[in-house]
């Protein structure tokens, strides 16, 4: 969505009600960016249910469609068909790949093509995407032999990537970052030699369980499961694919249903990746009461359903490094619980949230000020005080999804109305977020 598109989206918000009801968020956006990267590089037909429709994933389809894969019209409640090309079977595209504001795209594409022999490839977004850094997965691809190029020392995009035979290697991540970690093993898929990724903590494991599904030769070791070793050679085979919802997207209604008198909300099919569930842990911290239950394992990936139940006086939370990679995510609406928590919240290292869409420390910041609230950043991270009451103000989303439906929350919660600018941004990961936001509300 272009920035203009987002200048146009102003829209009141006015708080009081409570929230109930049952819904079921989106399709996980992590697992529907791997599924069709995996999908259009396998041999056959993959197929996959439930892909999230939103702007992010679209843009990968699109990159993938422009070097030759056929990808069905993705429309929401439709199974999507790949017919993959195989490991090696991607065409140098005649034109530019555009990733849009997709981060995820960018960075597992850039893993994808540095080995495709004697092929081309620009990839450029944005203006968003543009400013935000790439050499923390150039460095990793550039150590098994890779060649990326691109403004600021290959650091920025747009990025010039010339396929070239890789070598395995050993390579420790320095954060513990999915995207850094996919990037490298979908590179290691067509290296000479094994390549072993080494992360400081557990970072959301989609993609190893998923090239697992599709046959990759891939082992899982080390304390805390933190060595990954892809030994090449292997075909990957269609698959068929069934994508939960996101929890990142649910973690919204869980902070809402939690503070909001008389709320009483159930979400279903919600994605229970252990890499995935620190918001959970941290509703556990704040006394928060919730329920889940029907769990189930669909396609390798735990499911599950959650009720969640209006709470009076929850406690203030600390978060640091032994958590932030299972919740990155939900950084944004945690500073918004924090709020309204009883006493001190604090936010550490977390400095990951400020090459994100936007600098979300910052952001979030500036915007939960405007409405009144004790927030201090800190270098990686906030420090938060509960107990202020919020007031309506002027906010804006700043063009971060995660940052208007956290904004979202918030005006709920605060004394008079307020103005969210740029508030379709949240189609970027969930683009029916105003009419489930409506369907709650009584």
């Amino acid at each position: 969505m272009s920035v203009n598109t987002f200048n146009q989206s102003s829209r009141e918000l006015h708080p009081g009600g409570s929230l109930s009801g049952e819904i079921q968020v989106p399709g996980d956006k992590s697992i529907s960016h791997r599924a069709l990267l995996f999908g259009s590089i396998a041999e056959g037909l993959t197929t996959i249910d439930g892909l999230l429709p939103s702007e992010d994933p679209l843009s990968t389809a699109s990159c993938l469609r422009s070097m030759g894969v056929q990808i069905s019209q993705i429309v929401s409640g439709q199974k999507i068909q790949i017919n993959g090309v195989g490991l090696d079977g991607l065409k140098e595209p005649e034109e530019i790949l555009n990733c849009g504001n997709s981060g995820t795209t960018m960075r597992l594409l850039m893993g994808l093509l540095v080995g495709k022999e004697n092929r081309h490839f620009v990839l450029t977004g944005d203006k968003s995407l543009r400013s935000r850094p790439m050499e923390r997965v150039g460095h990793p691809l550039k150590l098994m032999g890779a060649e990326i190029k691109g403004r600021s020392k290959g650091n920025l995009a747009p990025l010039s990537i010339y396929g070239r035979k890789l070598h395995g290697a050993v390579i420790g991540t320095p954060v513990a970052s999915a995207q850094v970690k996919s990037a490298i093993l979908l590179a290691a898929l067509t290296a000479s030699g094994k390549t072993t990724v080494i992360e400081p903590k557990h970072s959301r494991d989609h993609s190893e369980r998923m090239l697992k599904a599709f046959g990759a030769n891939l082992q899982v070791g080390g304390e805390m499961g933190r060595h990954i070793t892809v030994s090449p050679g292997s075909i990957l085979k269609g698959q068929s694919i069934v994508v939960p919802g996101d929890i990142s997207s649910a973690a919204f209604w869980l902070i809402a249903g939690s503070f909001i008198p008389g709320s009483e909300i159930t979400i279903n099919n919600v994605g229970l990746n252990p890499t995935r569930t620190g918001i959970l842990e941290v509703m556990k911290m704040m006394g928060a009461k919730f329920e889940v239950f029907n769990k189930r394992d669909v396609t390798g990936e735990p499911v599950g359903d959650i009720k969640v139940f209006y709470s009076h006086g929850l406690k203030a939370f600390t978060i640091d490094a032994e958590i932030i990679p299972r919740l990155v995510d939900e950084v944004p609406i945690l500073s918004v619980a924090a709020c309204f928590c009883d006493g001190k919240s604090q936010i550490k290292d977390a400095s990951e949230l400020r090459v994100k869409e936007t600098d979300r420390l910052a952001v979030m910041a500036r915007q939960l000020s405007s409405m009144g609230a004790d927030i201090k950043e800190t270098p990686d991270g906030l420090t938060i005080q509960g107990g202020n009451k919020l007031k309506g103000a002027k906010l804006d989303s700043e063009t971060d999804h995660r940052i208007a439906m956290s904004l979202a929350i918030a005006a709920l919660l605060a004394e008079g109305n307020s103005t969210l600018s740029r508030s379709n941004a949240s189609n970027v990961s969930y683009p029916n977020f105003w009419e489930h936001f409506e369907l709650l509300r009584n």
